[in-house]
């Protein structure tokens, strides 16, 4: 039986390589998913391949960094279907990286806190209206392994650490209405877009030196984010709530 059978469930960030293997592998476990991006393309190409794959959903364009965008896409959500069983919030972001601390930039200070932080929260917001009223809901929000810290990704580590404790918060809220709320903390991802934006040359290097770091020897993939997504938002993960799970390979043991 598949694990998401009848489920309907919204992927933001749908257009991403981690964004859109949830939403496939959601929809080959028989959900309905909403694909939801500012990229529209990138949404109607993800789309295309799950209903190819043999699945079913509806792709929305969004801005997660505008709360009246966000407030529409739930509400044509709830028009269309009347529900939704499963949140998943992946949209988001470095818009700082590589920066010294005296070099902290407000602008890209505040796009990270919009993009990574304030869109996870307004989000969550809208789908605990959807949810409580029907005393179920499955959430998953992106933090990173950089929740931990980083010497050199300084707003966009505060934003994935406040995803932690806004995950943590809303659980313990959320918890009397059969809604649980988790969070995913990936370490480095191959994913195409941070492929391009690094270049071949400096991609390898980074994806072998992190390698050599890992335990598991190995950098992880879309996939295996996709998988734990799946995990928690299945019957199998019914009582694990406010937990954060590091795909990491092992690292930072």
């Amino acid at each position: 039986m598949m694990r998401l059978s009848g489920r309907i469930a919204l992927v933001t960030g749908a257009a991403g390589g981690i964004g859109r293997a949830v939403a496939l592998c959601f929809a080959g476990e028989g959900a309905i998913v909403i694909v939801s991006d500012i990229n529209a393309l990138g949404c109607a190409e993800t789309l295309e391949l799950l209903e190819c794959s043999g699945g079913n959903g509806l792709s929305i364009k969004a801005d997660v960094t505008k709360e009246d965008e966000i407030q529409l896409l739930y509400t044509q959500i709830e028009e269309r279907f009347g529900k939704l069983d499963i949140v998943v919030n992946i949209a988001g972001g470095d818009c700082e990286p590589a920066a010294d601390v005296e070099d902290i930039d407000y602008a890209k200070m505040s796009a990270n806190l919009d993009l990574n932080l304030k869109s996870c929260i307004i989000s969550c917001r809208e789908a605990s209206r959807v949810m409580k009223r029907q005393d179920f809901g499955k959430i998953i929000n992106m933090s990173s392994l950089v929740y931990r810290g980083s010497p050199n990704q300084f707003s966009y580590s505060a934003a994935k650490g406040g995803i932690y404790a806004f995950t943590r918060s809303l659980a313990m809220s959320l918890g009397r209405y059969g809604i649980t709320v988790n969070a995913l903390a990936p370490a480095l991802v191959e994913v195409p877009a941070f492929v391009k934006v690094l270049g071949p040359e400096r991609w390898e290097m980074l994806r072998k030196d992190c390698a050599e770091r890992y335990p598991l020897g190995r950098v992880a993939m879309p996939d295996d984010v996709a998988r734990c997504a799946l995990f928690l938002a299945s019957d199998d993960a019914a009582f694990i709530t406010g937990q954060i799970i590091e795909i990491s390979g092992g690292a930072r043991l």
